[in-house]
């Protein structure tokens, strides 16, 4: 008996290795950094040190995975950022949250959503406050030259930042489930065509134009 012909599904590339390697070396230096920083903020979580061994190893390179984590989100920033600049269709966007949420599509929406471009930024902010103040907190290297009261505050924004950062990522992780097929781009690095035609129409087409116009080129070079 002969097999059904079984339709292959057409994907397209949405984040290449290095991109996802980025990404997940960002993310996991992420996850350290909450579970050291949370034990250090809340005496209640302080048993989660013994994730890194002792207290004093955490310690130690809480900062030294902050300079890691941060490098790594830098990368990702200049890489990204000219595709997280909001336009018009972000305000159509933001003004259908319930629409969204029903899984309707709305707005000619380009690689990234408006709620996509909103983390960004947040993300951004965050890191860059990090940081500045993560610096004025490293007492091995400037505890001498960082007045007190600085220090004082800087451990305060510190803090903010990174309780601002992880519900940030709560968000983030949250939208990637809800939304069926976008954790599939950042393991495997591609994407439906339904997907992205559903999703992210404009950056659908940009794509497809992209790649019949290189099949045209090749097409004609081999003539």
């Amino acid at each position: 008996m002969t097999q059904p012909n079984k339709q292959v599904e057409q994907v397209i590339q949405r984040y290449r290795k290095v991109e996802r390697v980025n990404h997940w070396v960002t993310a996991g230096c992420f996850v350290l950094l909450a579970i050291s920083g949370l034990a250090f903020f809340y005496p209640a979580f302080f048993w989660l040190t013994g994730v890194f061994g002792t207290p004093q190893l955490a310690r130690i390179l809480h900062p030294w995975i902050g300079v890691v984590m941060f490098l790594s989100f830098m990368i990702m920033f200049f890489r990204y950022a000219k595709h997280n600049i909001l336009n018009k269709e972000d305000a159509k966007w933001l003004t259908s949250v319930g629409d969204i949420l029903k899984g309707r599509a709305v707005g000619d929406v380009g690689k990234y959503n408006a709620g996509q471009k909103a983390m960004f930024w947040l993300m951004s902010i965050c890191m860059l406050t990090l940081l500045v103040t993560g610096l004025l907190s490293w007492h091995a290297y400037f505890g001498e030259v960082v007045p007190i009261p600085l220090k004082r505050v800087g451990l305060l924004l510190h803090a903010a930042s990174a309780l601002v950062l992880i519900a940030g990522i709560i968000v983030h992780v949250y939208a990637a489930i809800w939304v069926r097929g976008t954790i599939r781009a950042m393991v495997e690095g591609v994407v439906s065509q339904a997907w992205a035609r559903t999703h992210h129409p404009r950056w659908y087409r940009e794509v497809m134009a992209k790649r019949a116009e290189k099949a045209k080129t090749e097409g004609g070079s081999a003539l």
